[in-house]
Protein backbone atom coordinates (compact mmCIF):
# COMPACT_ATOMS: atom_id res chain seq x y z
CA UNK A 1 0.00 0.00 0.00
CA UNK A 2 2.68 2.55 0.42
CA UNK A 3 3.45 2.33 -3.16
CA UNK A 4 0.32 2.94 -3.89
CA UNK A 5 0.13 5.52 -1.80
CA UNK A 6 3.99 6.76 -2.53
CA UNK A 7 2.35 6.57 -6.00
CA UNK A 8 -1.46 8.38 -5.45
CA UNK A 9 1.04 10.98 -3.68
CA UNK A 10 3.33 12.00 -6.71
CA UNK A 11 0.60 11.23 -8.94
CA UNK A 12 -1.47 13.98 -6.64
CA UNK A 13 1.64 16.35 -6.74
CA UNK A 14 2.28 16.10 -10.56
CA UNK A 15 -1.53 16.95 -11.58
CA UNK A 16 -0.93 19.67 -8.88
CA UNK A 17 2.18 20.82 -10.48
CA UNK A 18 0.13 20.39 -13.97
CA UNK A 19 -2.99 22.66 -12.66
CA UNK A 20 -0.93 25.14 -11.09
CA UNK A 21 1.56 25.01 -14.53
CA UNK A 22 -1.51 25.53 -16.45
CA UNK A 23 -3.89 27.71 -14.78
CA UNK A 24 -2.13 31.08 -15.32
CA UNK A 25 -2.61 30.30 -19.31
CA UNK A 26 -6.09 29.03 -18.89
CA UNK A 27 -6.72 32.64 -16.75
CA UNK A 28 -4.54 34.55 -19.16
CA UNK A 29 -6.84 33.36 -22.15
CA UNK A 30 -10.16 34.07 -20.65
CA UNK A 31 -9.40 37.10 -18.63
CA UNK A 32 -10.08 40.47 -20.35
CA UNK A 33 -8.10 42.90 -21.59
CA UNK A 34 -8.02 46.50 -19.93
CA UNK A 35 -7.73 48.47 -22.97
CA UNK A 36 -8.59 52.31 -23.35
CA UNK A 37 -11.31 53.09 -25.93
CA UNK A 38 -10.44 54.28 -29.16
CA UNK A 39 -10.53 57.93 -29.80
CA UNK A 40 -13.68 58.77 -31.84
CA UNK A 41 -12.15 60.02 -35.24
CA UNK A 42 -13.37 64.19 -36.07
CA UNK A 43 -14.26 62.16 -39.51
CA UNK A 44 -17.81 64.23 -39.49
CA UNK A 45 -15.91 67.02 -39.02
CA UNK A 46 -13.14 66.50 -41.46
CA UNK A 47 -15.96 65.06 -44.08
CA UNK A 48 -17.99 68.26 -43.06
CA UNK A 49 -15.35 70.20 -44.56
CA UNK A 50 -14.74 68.44 -47.33
CA UNK A 51 -18.34 68.31 -48.48
CA UNK A 52 -18.25 72.17 -47.66
CA UNK A 53 -15.25 73.07 -50.07
CA UNK A 54 -16.37 70.04 -52.69
CA UNK A 55 -20.40 72.33 -52.90
CA UNK A 56 -18.03 75.96 -53.02
CA UNK A 57 -16.19 74.45 -55.67
CA UNK A 58 -19.25 73.08 -57.39
CA UNK A 59 -20.66 76.25 -56.93
CA UNK A 60 -17.87 78.64 -58.64
CA UNK A 61 -17.88 76.08 -61.50
CA UNK A 62 -21.94 76.41 -61.97
CA UNK A 63 -21.46 80.71 -61.75
CA UNK A 64 -18.61 80.46 -64.03
CA UNK A 65 -20.56 78.08 -66.76
CA UNK A 66 -23.61 80.52 -66.14
CA UNK A 67 -21.46 83.74 -67.05
CA UNK A 68 -19.82 82.20 -69.85
CA UNK A 69 -23.33 80.82 -71.50
CA UNK A 70 -24.71 84.76 -70.98
CA UNK A 71 -21.53 85.97 -72.18
CA UNK A 72 -21.36 84.07 -75.48
CA UNK A 73 -25.14 84.02 -76.21
CA UNK A 74 -24.24 88.34 -76.47
CA UNK A 75 -21.23 87.59 -77.97
CA UNK A 76 -23.39 85.63 -81.15
CA UNK A 77 -25.20 89.02 -81.74
CA UNK A 78 -22.26 91.04 -81.61
CA UNK A 79 -20.18 89.04 -83.74
CA UNK A 80 -22.29 89.45 -85.98
CA UNK A 81 -22.76 93.47 -85.74
CA UNK A 82 -18.90 93.88 -85.97
CA UNK A 83 -18.69 91.56 -89.10
CA UNK A 84 -21.25 93.60 -90.71
CA UNK A 85 -19.50 97.02 -89.65
CA UNK A 86 -16.23 95.98 -90.50
CA UNK A 87 -17.79 94.44 -94.17
CA UNK A 88 -19.35 98.06 -94.23
CA UNK A 89 -16.14 99.25 -93.36
CA UNK A 90 -13.76 97.56 -96.02
CA UNK A 91 -16.26 98.74 -98.33
CA UNK A 92 -16.05 102.55 -97.12
CA UNK A 93 -19.41 102.24 -96.12
CA UNK A 94 -19.70 103.21 -92.54
CA UNK A 95 -19.47 106.18 -91.01
CA UNK A 96 -16.16 107.17 -88.47
CA UNK A 97 -18.64 107.12 -85.36
CA UNK A 98 -19.82 103.60 -86.56
CA UNK A 99 -16.23 102.97 -87.28
CA UNK A 100 -15.28 103.72 -83.66
CA UNK A 101 -18.40 102.17 -81.90
CA UNK A 102 -17.56 99.10 -84.04
CA UNK A 103 -13.52 99.26 -82.27
CA UNK A 104 -15.33 99.92 -79.10
CA UNK A 105 -17.06 96.75 -79.09
CA UNK A 106 -14.54 94.98 -79.90
CA UNK A 107 -12.52 96.10 -76.57
CA UNK A 108 -15.22 95.03 -74.69
CA UNK A 109 -15.61 91.57 -75.97
CA UNK A 110 -11.83 91.04 -75.81
CA UNK A 111 -11.82 92.98 -72.18
CA UNK A 112 -15.05 90.60 -71.25
CA UNK A 113 -12.92 87.27 -72.93
CA UNK A 114 -10.19 88.65 -70.47
CA UNK A 115 -11.94 88.57 -67.60
CA UNK A 116 -12.57 84.84 -68.30
CA UNK A 117 -9.64 84.02 -68.59
CA UNK A 118 -8.12 85.41 -65.12
CA UNK A 119 -11.00 83.82 -63.42
CA UNK A 120 -10.50 80.54 -64.95
CA UNK A 121 -7.20 81.04 -64.08
CA UNK A 122 -7.80 81.75 -60.26
CA UNK A 123 -10.29 78.94 -60.29
CA UNK A 124 -7.60 76.73 -61.58
CA UNK A 125 -5.44 77.87 -58.85
CA UNK A 126 -7.96 77.41 -56.20
CA UNK A 127 -8.70 73.56 -57.18
CA UNK A 128 -5.33 72.34 -57.61
CA UNK A 129 -4.50 74.30 -54.12
CA UNK A 130 -7.69 72.66 -52.10
CA UNK A 131 -6.75 69.49 -51.18
CA UNK A 132 -10.24 68.45 -50.98
CA UNK A 133 -10.97 69.85 -55.15
CA UNK A 134 -7.30 68.25 -56.04
CA UNK A 135 -9.20 64.89 -57.81
CA UNK A 136 -11.40 67.49 -59.71
CA UNK A 137 -8.64 69.35 -60.70
CA UNK A 138 -7.57 67.20 -63.27
CA UNK A 139 -10.59 67.51 -65.81
CA UNK A 140 -10.81 70.87 -64.78
CA UNK A 141 -6.75 71.92 -66.24
CA UNK A 142 -6.75 73.57 -69.37
CA UNK A 143 -9.96 75.46 -69.07
CA UNK A 144 -7.62 78.91 -68.34
CA UNK A 145 -5.66 78.41 -71.09
CA UNK A 146 -9.16 77.56 -73.82
CA UNK A 147 -10.22 80.90 -72.63
CA UNK A 148 -6.35 82.25 -73.55
CA UNK A 149 -6.83 80.99 -77.23
CA UNK A 150 -10.13 82.83 -77.38
CA UNK A 151 -8.42 85.90 -76.47
CA UNK A 152 -5.80 85.10 -78.82
CA UNK A 153 -8.55 84.50 -81.06
CA UNK A 154 -10.79 87.66 -80.23
CA UNK A 155 -7.08 90.19 -80.39
CA UNK A 156 -6.77 88.83 -83.86
CA UNK A 157 -10.43 89.88 -84.41
CA UNK A 158 -11.75 85.93 -84.99
CA UNK A 159 -14.90 86.32 -82.59
CA UNK A 160 -17.05 83.18 -84.22
CA UNK A 161 -13.73 80.97 -83.55
CA UNK A 162 -12.96 82.89 -79.76
CA UNK A 163 -16.93 81.81 -79.24
CA UNK A 164 -16.51 78.32 -80.04
CA UNK A 165 -13.27 78.25 -78.42
CA UNK A 166 -15.39 79.63 -75.19
CA UNK A 167 -18.24 77.16 -75.81
CA UNK A 168 -15.25 74.56 -75.41
CA UNK A 169 -14.43 75.59 -72.32
CA UNK A 170 -17.83 75.47 -70.91
CA UNK A 171 -17.82 71.45 -72.03
CA UNK A 172 -14.92 71.17 -69.94
CA UNK A 173 -16.52 73.15 -66.96
CA UNK A 174 -19.52 71.12 -67.45
CA UNK A 175 -17.74 67.87 -67.50
CA UNK A 176 -16.00 69.08 -63.97
CA UNK A 177 -19.36 69.87 -62.56
CA UNK A 178 -20.88 66.25 -63.35
CA UNK A 179 -18.08 64.88 -61.85
CA UNK A 180 -18.26 66.87 -58.36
Amino acid sequence: MRRTGEQNLKRITLALLSVLLISPALVAQTRKRATTPAKPKTTTSTTQNAAAAKTAGATRVAEQIKLLTRFIYLLGGAASNIASVDESIRRNQATPDAAQKNEAAKAQVRTGIQGFREGLDKLEIDFRATPELQPYYIKLAGVAAGAADAEQKAAANQFDPAARSLLQVVNRLSDVLLLM
